[in-house]
């Protein structure tokens, strides 16, 4: 045996393929292992950073994104407001010179006994107030002699009519309907023939 290792030389690469000492390989081994253990513990700490600032980043558009439609929310809520205001008052201006003829007919009927001046004052004021409603879109709905149509008619009573042409058809009107624009905003109380 000691001529055979005296005829091999005794080299690292030899030592440690007949395994006679293994100790510096598995020390190169465990090197290379701490090495790689730092390399992925710095990359995984380097991910996480990135996925921080990411986050951060997002949390900072949402704030700002939140933010945004919030004030957009106030001040579509104060727009509205002020165009429902707006509105309002427009209305009203039209209505104010109606008044004022109610008050110049309230004056002169306290001045006059003539019942037809006063019958006279107030049609035209009345005539005056339905063409300032129909500038604003108000228009009558029409009924009597119509068929019955229950998404602009509300019956409240029915007659018996021998006329089968009069039979499912308005006969008389309770209380007037009105459309706004052509929506109705108030059905017709109607009777109608059965």
């Amino acid at each position: 045996m000691s001529q055979s290792s005296a005829e091999i030389p005794l080299e690292p690469e030899n030592l440690a393929s007949n395994g006679e000492n293994i100790a510096p390989e598995s020390t190169m081994e465990s090197s290379t292992e701490s090495e790689l253990n730092a390399s992925s513990e710095t990359n995984a700490e380097s991910k996480i950073a990135t996925q921080e600032a990411e986050i951060a980043e997002l949390k900072d558009k949402y704030l700002r994104l939140y933010s945004e439609f919030d004030n957009f929310r106030k001040r579509v809520l104060k727009e509205k407001s002020g165009l429902k205001i707006q509105a309002t008052a427009d209305v009203i201006v039209k209505l104010l010179e109606v008044v004022d003829d109610f008050h110049r007919t309230q004056n002169a009927i306290e001045k006059t006994d003539d019942t037809a001046v006063i019958k006279e004052g107030m049609v035209l004021v009345f005539n005056k107030l339905n063409k300032v409603l129909e500038q604003l879109g108000l228009k009558i709905m029409p009924t009597i002699g119509q068929s019955f149509d229950p998404d602009f008619h509300e019956s409240i009573a029915s007659v018996p009519t021998e006329d089968e042409s009069l039979k499912g058809k308005i006969m008389d009107e309770v209380q007037r309907g009105y459309f706004l624009h052509d929506k109705p905003i108030r059905f017709a109380k109607v009777v109608i023939g059965a």
